[in-house]
């Protein structure tokens, strides 16, 4: 759920993590599925959003408030993004990640009355093609009713106690890794890390709403843009595994106490913005829905983890926070359709047993020691899920 300005290596959808992975014959794979019909034809809820590599079209610069539907087509050559932000260009309302060309994905938000600004991002990199998008009084009753009232108010409580319950816990094992990373007991820093980013996977769509936190936290080397400085988690994990970083020079001590008291520095800060979040329906879905964006994007490529090669943690961490926010979601969904909710647990249920296949100890294997044929069977096992959960955000707002 982040308009990152840190640019992320394009093109990484399912489609192409083959190519990634030395696995040609996934090239039928993607996230993205057709748009689908959550709002009538002649609908004015109902917006278009043609994105190409240099335009970001959207069919009305006007809605009414209400539950929104913007069919996202990719028009263009290169993969593409769409984020609904706030007025303050930082505030993340609702996003839909990994469009490929000729593709096409539906967002579905539910909008009061404000000024709103849509972008798309071709390549997934900078800070995309913006234009604004006002949402006015419609003076029809919005708020759910009845039982489905109930059923929401739950969900929401529910997974706002989550969210804070693991910002909290990444403060612990923030201060725990940072502590052996300073005092240069690589060892023990090494063992906390991946404990420690657990708790930020499981939450990493709501920690990257925050746009001016996620890049100096959890910037990526291959994605920096020119003259950013890199700071946070993956700068710390190149010096506690440098044996893939030709001629690197291992940091100071003093250099370490910097980085390290930076990370956690932003790490409270983060835990305090969360301590102030409430969330909707339409999030909690569309998070969901994120969360699986974020394992094909880079926990299936190998990508998010490249030094350490501890991606298998992340992988079952976004899944971890994909399945708490659904399982939140599902006495409303059995309600509004059954067979979608008993197909995705399914599919939830499919992946994890190939996640657990993977298990070494109390963690993970080294995700270079996972063979290709296993790492085919995630990806389409990712694919499987991503289909009808895609649906999720339609069915339940």
């Amino acid at each position: 759920m982040s308009p990152r300005t840190t640019a992320r290596r394009p093109g990484l959808t399912l489609a192409c993590a083959g190519a990634v992975l030395a696995v040609p014959f996934l090239a039928a794979c993607t996230t993205n599925t057709p748009a689908g019909s959550a709002a009538p034809a002649g609908d004015t809820r109902a917006l278009t959003v043609t994105a190409t590599d240099t335009a970001c079209t959207v069919s009305s610069a006007t809605a009414p408030a209400g539950k929104l539907t913007f069919s996202v087509t990719n028009a263009g050559t290169k993969v593409n993004e769409f984020y609904l932000l706030g007025s303050d260009g930082l505030r993340v309302v609702g996003e839909v990640e990994n469009i490929g060309p000729g593709l096409s994905r539906d967002l579905v938000v539910t909008a009061i009355p404000g000024t709103y600004i849509a972008t798309c991002k071709p390549g997934m990199t900078g800070d995309g093609i913006r234009s604004d998008l006002t949402v006015e009084p419609s003076g029809e009753a919005t708020a759910p009713t009845g039982n489905d009232a109930e059923l929401i108010a739950q969900a929401n409580q529910g997974y706002e106690a989550y969210v804070k319950e693991q910002a909290e816990q990444l403060v612990t094992g923030t201060q725990a890794f940072v502590a052996a990373y300073k005092a240069g007991d690589a060892a023990t820093a090494r063992t906390l890390y991946p404990k420690a980013r657990t708790h930020w996977e499981r939450i990493e769509t709501v920690a990257e709403s925050f746009g001016d936190l996620d890049p100096k936290m959890d910037a990526r080397e291959a994605d920096l843009e020119p003259g950013q400085k890199w700071t946070g988690w993956h700068r710390m994990e190149k010096d506690l595994w440098p044996a893939r970083a030709t001629g690197y020079t291992a940091l100071t001590a003093a250099q370490r106490a910097t980085y390290a008291d930076d990370l956690m520095a932003n790490t409270r800060t983060l835990e305090k913005r969360v301590s102030a979040l409430t969330f909707t329906t339409d999030q909690i879905a569309n998070g969901s829905i994120a969360l699986l964006d974020e394992v094909a994007k880079g926990k299936v490529t190998g990508e998010e983890e490249y030094w350490s090669r501890t991606d298998l943690w992340d992988f079952q961490a976004n899944v971890d926070g994909a399945r708490v926010a659904f399982e939140g979601l599902r006495p409303l969904l059995k309600q509004k359709d059954a067979a979608l909710d008993k197909q995705i647990d399914a599919r939830f249920t499919a992946l994890q047993a190939l996640l657990d296949e993977q298990r070494s100890g109390s963690g993970f294997r080294s995700y270079d020691k996972v063979s290709t044929t296993d790492i085919r069977g995630l990806v389409t096992a990712v694919d499987a899920l991503a289909e009808p959960l895609s649906k999720l955000s339609a069915t339940v707002v």
